[in-house]
């Protein structure tokens, strides 16, 4: 598959739509086929190269909250790419099913950050939220010299096409395919199903001897570190999330004392 990164046409397109102290999100789009992918890409302040995440959102849809997530990426030193996988195939929010024809477009995403001018030349480190971490995880089967680490916001581990039966019982064939070191976070306030197919994959990938860990928040619920009616508890849990997150990715992009890429020039 051929994929382009395009800025937008117009100027004001691909002007900054925002900053949080020096870092800044810019609209463009990637394609594939005859589809236009809209994506935002957050920078740190400075000059690259910088190591690549890419961030994939939940189904409710890529939101103001995804695009605080990805600038506080940025600040941590990463430059993150981050696809709106149902725009291009006009997906209604929240949809029930998996659509597989949105892989294409988080792939193409991925295909243009490797590729990314400011991009470190490294595989690409992997941030997804819910339905996200299946993406992550299709993505880390079928191109393992591309995707390093993955970190899975209360994710899913199994198909959400796949019947009812495996859905209770059973992983994604994917978790017994990939090598790439994935850190779950979810509470213990979530849906039972969710939690026990995170556990489930967890077992998985530890037995396999993949790097893993889980990370069991108590008293948060789903969406713990974005939702609007947050408890001290989940507020916290998110704090805490947001630093594992960031050294789990650090760790395992193999990245310097100070987040930059492997045999960056200090100060660079």
């Amino acid at each position: 598959m051929k994929t382009t990164l395009r800025r937008l046409p117009a100027l004001l397109l691909a002007t900054l739509v925002g900053v949080a102290g020096a870092q800044s999100i810019e609209k463009s789009t990637v394609r594939h086929g005859s589809l236009a992918v809209p994506v935002e890409i957050a920078r740190p302040a400075g000059s690259g190269p910088w190591p690549p995440v890419l961030y994939i959102h939940a189904k409710r849809g890529y939101e103001d909250v995804d695009r605080e997530h990805i600038l506080g990426l940025a600040r941590d030193g990463f430059l993150v790419m981050a696809p709106d996988w149902l725009a291009a195939n006009m997906i209604e929010r929240w949809p029930d099913r998996h659509v597989p024809e949105s892989e294409d477009d988080v792939e193409a995403a991925l295909a243009a950050l490797l590729v990314h001018p400011d991009a470190c030349r490294q595989p690409v480190g992997v941030v997804a939220k819910s339905r996200g971490p299946f993406f992550a995880i299709r993505l880390a089967a079928q191109r393992a010299a591309d995707v390093g680490p993955i970190v899975a916001y209360y994710g899913h581990f199994q198909n959400p096409n796949a019947p009812e039966p495996q859905q209770l019982f059973s992983v994604a064939p994917e978790v017994r395919q990939i090598r790439s070191p994935v850190l779950m976070l979810i509470g213990d306030a979530d849906l039972e199903l969710r939690r026990h197919v995170n556990g489930r994959a967890f077992y998985v990938l530890w037995e396999r001897g993949v790097p893993v860990e889980l990370q069991m928040y108590p008293l948060a619920r789903r969406a713990f570190d974005f939702r609007a009616d947050q408890s001290p508890e989940e507020k916290i849990a998110a704090r805490h999330a947001a630093g594992r997150e960031r050294e789990w990715l650090r760790r395992w992009m193999g990245l310097g004392p100070d987040g930059r890429c492997p045999g960056a020039a200090p100060g660079r």
